[in-house]
């Protein structure tokens, strides 16, 4: 099926689709941007994405936004598939304006979002996990907002292609592992489930805080503390987060093999958390 796109409340083929050359998300990156994965024809995690959203949108200040219109398009263009297994990309932009890097007076802000089918690659590598490398986290010091200035993920992103491996981990000069390019990380020492706290430095993953409350529900013990490069040859279980990635056992970072190479009993139980979660919603219709 051909992806659909809704522009400004306008529905259409992807394809089809223009966008002025003057656009500040275009020219700037002056745009943030949402990923949600479809199940059973239901967006998964809708309100926690809109939210996050919302919060993106204020940290920029980009005004006049409703969220609820917008959900209202995301769920006709769904429909209008009709999309069963999809994936849901939102950017909303401060607009065309000629170019200048102040805010503009007058500028409409850009609402587009397009629904694609999603074959999800990551079926097998869940099972047996993957390989990552480490790279230095270079990006700005506003890493929760999810704005689409995206230049060094990309370039981490491609190291990590050209290694063979699967995604690249960022870490700060004193060794402090943040995320990865496009997941967000945890890790099992001493029994206890490890994450980088919450603050600018991390996005704040929606499937990550999925992850801590599964964990919660099953009494895992969990602590919001960051791993450093040199705590991963003591760790048992590594593993990562995302929309699509779901939970990805890690089974090597660089040269180092994690635990025995394969998926521990954590992430197996968390891995089987979420799929009940996002079975019980696509059931529910997604409330």
């Amino acid at each position: 099926m051909e992806p659909i796109a809704n522009v400004n409340g306008r529905r259409m083929p992807l394809a089809e689709v223009r966008i002025s050359p003057l656009d500040r998300g275009f020219l700037f990156g002056d745009s943030v941007y949402e990923v949600i994965r479809v199940y059973a024809g239901q967006p998964f995690l809708f309100d926690e994405h809109l939210r996050r959203l919302g919060h993106s949108l204020e940290s920029i200040r980009i005004h006049g936004i409703d969220l609820e219109q917008l959900r209202k398009r995301v769920l006709d263009t769904i429909a209008a598939g009709p999309f069963r297994e999809a994936t849901v990309y939102i950017q909303v932009t401060r607009g065309a304006a000629p170019r200048a890097h102040g805010f503009p007076n007058d500028a409409t802000p850009f609402e587009f979002l397009y629904v694609r089918e999603f074959e999800d690659p990551y079926v097998e590598a869940r099972k047996q996990g993957v390989v990552v490398i480490t790279t230095p986290d270079v990006r700005w010091d506003r890493c929760d907002i999810k704005s689409t200035n995206l230049l060094a993920n990309v370039l981490a992103m491609q190291a990590a292609k050209e290694a063979g491996a699967t995604e690249a981990l960022f870490f700060l000069p004193d060794g402090t592992i943040t995320e990865g390019t496009h997941t967000s990380f945890f890790g099992v020492l001493g029994g206890k489930l490890l994450t980088a706290p919450q603050s600018p430095a991390i996005l704040p993953g929606i499937t990550r805080s999925l992850i801590l409350r599964i964990a919660a529900e099953q009494e895992i013990p969990v602590r919001e503390q960051t791993l450093r490069l040199q705590d991963l040859p003591r760790v048992s279980e590594l593993f990562l987060t995302g929309t699509t990635s779901e939970v990805l056992p890690i089974e090597k970072v660089d040269q180092c093999v994690i635990w025995e190479g394969a998926p521990g009993e954590v992430t197996r139980r968390l891995q089987r958390g979420y799929e009940r979660v996002s079975e019980r919603d696509a059931a529910s219709g997604g409330v």
